[in-house]
C-alpha cells in the first residue's frame, strides 16, 4: 500500500528565531510500505523531498521490534537526507529505505538476496523519484541484487561497472570536520596529542579511528560489537563500553553508531568539548542542540559532517566524474562545518539551527545540474 504521510515536522518543532530562513514544511511526498513478495518482509520507501531532484539515499536492513519503528526510522533518515543533500549542495532530494527484520529472526543468504528483489521492486515502483544506495546492513554487493530488478540504485561493486561502497568518502568527510571542530576549539587543526573518543567501529568508525591514531591522536574507543576490540589493541587505544564512551572525559566525541545517543540524560553527562561523528540523528530530539550550546559543547551537525558518502555517490555515479574533484568536494565539508559554526556564533543560534538555515537556502533556490 502507499501512505501519504502527514507533516514531518511541524511549527512547534521548528526553531524559535526570526533571524532564520524558515524550512519548508517537511512532508513527505510520499512513502510506500509493502511486503515483499519474495521475503515476507517490511519494506519501507520514504521519498521526502524532490525539490533539488531525485531523491537519494541509502537503504537500512536492521531489526526492529515492530514495523511501525522501521517506519519511524525512515521517516527521520529521509528528512535528514533532505538537509544533508542539501547542505552538500547537491542537486539531490532526501530520501532512505528501510527493510523491517523482525528482532530475533536471523537471515539466511537466500533471505537476504530476496529482501533485496523486493528493495528492487520497490523502488522501481515509483517512477524514478528514489535512488537508492548501501547503508546499514546492506553492502555494494547487495546493492547488485538490487540492480537486477531497477536501474535506480548506485554504489555497486567496481567489477560490475558501480563506483563500490562510499565508506571511505564518509570516513574522510568525517576527519575534515574534526579538523574544523579542532580548530574552531583551540585554533590549530592538528589531532596529535588530541583525546579522541570514538564509540562505533564499523565501515566509517574503523576509518576514522586509523586515521587518528596515525595523525597522533590518543584514542578511547567503544563499540557493541566486542570482536571489534581487535582494532583498539592494534591501534593501542583504550577500550571501553558503550555507556562509559559517553562519559570519558576527552577533547572529542565521535559517535559512529546508531542515532539518537544524543538524550537530555547522556548530553547531562558529557565530559569533552565538542561532538562530530558520523552517526545519523545523533540529537534523541532538536532540544539536544540547546542543551549541548548550554553546556558550552559544540556540536558538528551530523548531516553535515556525514555527507562525504553522499557526495561521493552522487558525483562518482555520472558519466564525467572526476575524482580529484570529488575529493576536493568531500574535503570541502570542513569549509561548511567552519561556516555552520560562525552562523551560528554570529546569530545568536544553535549549531543545528545554523545548519538548517544553509539547507533552506538552497532549498528555496534550487540547484541546476
Amino acid at each position: 500500500m502507499t501512505l501519504v504521510m502527514p507533516a514531518f515536522a511541524s511549527a512547534a518543532h521548528q526553531p524559535h528565531d526570526a533571524q532564520r530562513i524558515e524550512l519548508p514544511d517537511f512532508d513527505h511526498e510520499r512513502v510506500l510500505v509493502v511486503t515483499g513478495a519474495r521475503s515476507g518482509l517490511v519494506i519501507i520507501v520514504a521519498v521526502h523531498s524532490t525539490v533539488l531532484g531525485q531523491a537519494l539515499g541509502g537503504a537500512r536492513l536492521w531489526a526492529y521490534d515492530d514495523w511501525q519503528d522501521g517506519l519511524a526510522d525512515a521517516l527521520r533518515l529521509s528528512a535528514a537526507m533532505t538537509l544533508k543533500n542539501a547542505a552538500a549542495g547537491l542537486s539531490r532530494g532526501g530520501g532512505k529505505a528501510v527493510i523491517v527484520i523482525p528482532r530475533g529472526t536471523t537471515l539466511t543468504e537466500e533471505g537476504r538476496s530476496a529482501a533485496m528483489l523486493d528493495l528492487g521492486d520497490a523502488v522501481e515502483s515509483l517512477g524514478g523519484s528514489y535512488m537508492t544506495a548501501e547503508d546499514v546492513g546492506t553492502s555494494a554487493e547487495l546493492m547488485a541484487v538490487v540492480a537486477l530488478r531497477t536501474a535506480h540504485v548506485c554504489g555497486l561493486p567496481p567489477e560490475q561497472g558501480g563506483v563500490g561502497e562510499p565508506a571511505d568518502a564518509t570516513a574522510e568527510g568525517v576527519l575534515a570536520a574534526i579538523r574544523s571542530t579542532l580548530q574552531r576549539l583551540d585554533g590549530t587543526d592538528d589531532a596529535e596529542g588530541r583525546h579522541i573518543v570514538i564509540s562505533g567501529l564499523g565501515n566509517v568508525g574503523s576509518r576514522v579511528a586509523r586515521a587518528l591514531s596515525a595523525a597522533g591522536a590518543r584514542l578511547t574507543v567503544a563499540d557493541v560489537n566486542g570482536a571489534r576490540r581487535a582494532l583498539a589493541d592494534q591501534l593501542g587505544a583504550a577500550w571501553v563500553a558503550p555507556d562509559e564512551a559517553l562519559t570519558t572525559q576527552a577533547d572529542l566525541l565521535v559517535p559512529c553508531g546508531l542515532g539518537g545517543v544524543l538524550t537530555s540524560a547522556t548530553i547531562a553527562g558529557l565530559r569533552v568539548k565538542a561532538v562530530v561523528g558520523a552517526a545519523n540523528n545523533q540529537l534523541a530530539d532538536r532540544t539536544g542542540a540547546r542543551l549541548l550550546a548550554g553546556r558550552g559543547i559544540l556540536w558538528a551537525p551530523d548531516f553535515v559532517v556525514n555527507a562525504g558518502g553522499v557526495i561521493y555517490l552522487d558525483a562518482a555515479s555520472r558519466p564525467d566524474a572526476d575524482l580529484d574533484g570529488i575529493a576536493r568536494r568531500v574535503d570541502g565539508i570542513a569549509d561548511t562545518v567552519t561556516r555552520v559554526f560562525a552562523d551560528a556564533e554570529a546569530s545568536g543560534i544553535t549549531t543545528l539551527e545554523a545548519a538548517e538555515r544553509l539547507a533552506a537556502e538552497r532549498l528555496h533556490r534550487p540547484l541546476t545540474v
